[in-house]
């Protein structure tokens, strides 16, 4: 949470001057360190490293994918994208939390993390497959 906190106000800063899209990018990336470092079985350093890097990645996400919405839905229904969007980030959340635990009790800490890691580099992909606005 301190991470978040202190990263979030930069980082929408700088979403009001750069590509959020890249901004986005850099927190997917942010995300994928934090999932591969909770994954290595290490000293504590690393997992306190790791949550950092989970922080980084909300800080970097968290206000842009906001903005996006606003950006990218017509002004009448912006209030019925940004529903939207929540129930669909509530759905996921559901089911990314069924398939942690799953893999949890029956593979091991390391495989939700290990997963956590592919989910986000196939949203990388899946993010550059489309051809990306300039905002």
């Amino acid at each position: 949470n301190i991470v978040y906190s202190l990263s979030a106000y930069p980082f929408g800063k700088m979403s009001d001057r750069m590509s959020r899209y890249r901004l986005l990018t850099g927190g997917m990336i942010s995300l994928i360190v934090a999932d591969l470092l909770l994954a290595v079985d290490g000293h504590w350093t690393i997992f306190f490293i790791g949550i950092a890097f989970w922080g980084l990645h909300m800080g970097m996400t968290q206000g842009i994918l906001s903005a996006l919405i606003a950006d990218t839905a017509p002004e009448e229904l912006r209030g019925t994208a940004f529903g939207f969007f929540n129930l669909v980030s509530g759905i996921a959340m559901l089911l990314a939390s069924i398939i942690a635990g799953l893999l949890w009790d029956f593979v091991g800490a390391s495989s939700t993390f290990m997963a956590g890691a592919v989910f986000s580099l196939l949203t990388l992909i899946l993010l550059y497959s489309r051809k990306q606005p300039t905002t």
